[in-house]
């Protein structure tokens, strides 16, 4: 989702891009413009490579300027919690691989490393309360994630500062908050909102479930605004540490279900399974470093980035994607 849309706006700013990705999520086809084209040539700027594996970016970091790290093992909350181990080994090898590649190119060759956290990184002591008091980049330490996903890439913000220390490459992280919009995957792996949207999509025939009771709540922010904080920590976001990347209003999971089932025009009886994880209670972003630094807010209003997605995802559904 990120990766795709970001590839299309430098692409459209008239930049060489060169894209690494297992296709674990993704797809070949996200790639496409319009009219169904894919906006690089696949040949020679796509690489289907498992970055968990050592040296495979080598040759491919040492002919860039800049490398924006998206990759990572990120799923629902089931899949999160249910694989844990594995996807804290998955990303820190795709982290040390990667950064790996990165110190072996040196300053000389890399103008810039821009990292993507996870506020899923925050303590979970600042998590844990339906009291929402939006997040600030200095709590994140002492460290206290809830997930090995946390963790795992608290380890990576670790290493790219030492990368920075070390090598005297710039470097940037930013901390993403609930990221949604399209393309997504919206399957079984799928996080809150394109699940909510398919089984709106597919009701009847798919109970409209929403796991626990519906009071948790996160920080929802559009790929839009995403790429549009990437693309302007592309050009003032180096050596300012960490940057969270989030709105200050915490949105309960009973919201988004009540407006997925409004948009979807449909009678839905809505089921909150309370068997099931919920996750951190709540979280929201204090934005004002983005802002300070980066001149960036978030400009896409929920519903309607709700309402484009559930068409993108409606019409995948329909057309058996």
């Amino acid at each position: 989702m990120i990766g795709s849309n970001l590839v299309k706006r430098l692409v459209r700013e008239g930049h060489d891009v060169y894209v690494v990705d297992n296709l674990w999520r993704g797809k070949l086809e996200y790639l496409n413009d319009d009219e169904g084209k894919p906006v690089i040539d696949l040949d020679t700027h796509f690489f289907n490579y498992d970055l968990s594996q050592p040296n495979v970016a080598d040759e491919i970091v040492e002919n860039v300027d800049y490398v924006v790290h998206l990759a990572d093992i990120v799923a629902g909350i089931d899949y999160v919690f249910s694989n844990q181990g594995d996807l804290f080994r998955q990303n820190n090898l795709i982290n040390t691989n990667l950064f790996h590649s990165v110190r072996k190119a040196g300053k000389d060759k890399i103008k810039g490393l821009l990292y993507v956290g996870t506020a899923c990184s925050f303590p979970l002591t600042r998590q844990n309360s339906l009291e929402v008091i939006p997040l600030k980049e200095e709590e994140l330490f002492p460290a206290l994630p809830e997930s090995a996903y946390g963790w795992s890439k608290l380890m990576g913000q670790l290493e790219v500062g030492f990368i920075e220390k070390e090598c005297g490459i710039p470097c940037c992280t930013l901390m993403f908050h609930n990221v949604y919009g399209s393309p997504c995957d919206y399957g079984e792996r799928s996080q809150v909102i394109p699940a909510l949207i398919r089984k709106a999509v597919n009701y009847p025939d798919e109970p409209f479930n929403v796991w626990g009771s519906g009071q948790q709540g996160r920080a929802f922010i559009h790929v839009n605004d995403i790429v549009d904080a990437i693309c302007m920590a592309l050009e003032k976001g180096w050596g300012h540490g960490w940057i969270q990347i989030g709105p200050s209003v915490c949105t309960s999971i009973k919201e988004i279900a009540e407006t997925v089932v409004k948009i979807s025009g449909k009678d839905i009886d809505i089921y909150y399974d309370t068997t099931k994880p919920e996750g951190d209670k709540a979280r929201s972003a204090d934005y004002s470093k983005a802002k300070a630094i980066l001149g960036w807010e978030p400009k896409v209003k929920l519903e309607d980035g709700l309402k484009e997605q559930y068409q993108w995802i409606k019409n995948h559904i329909e057309a058996g994607k």
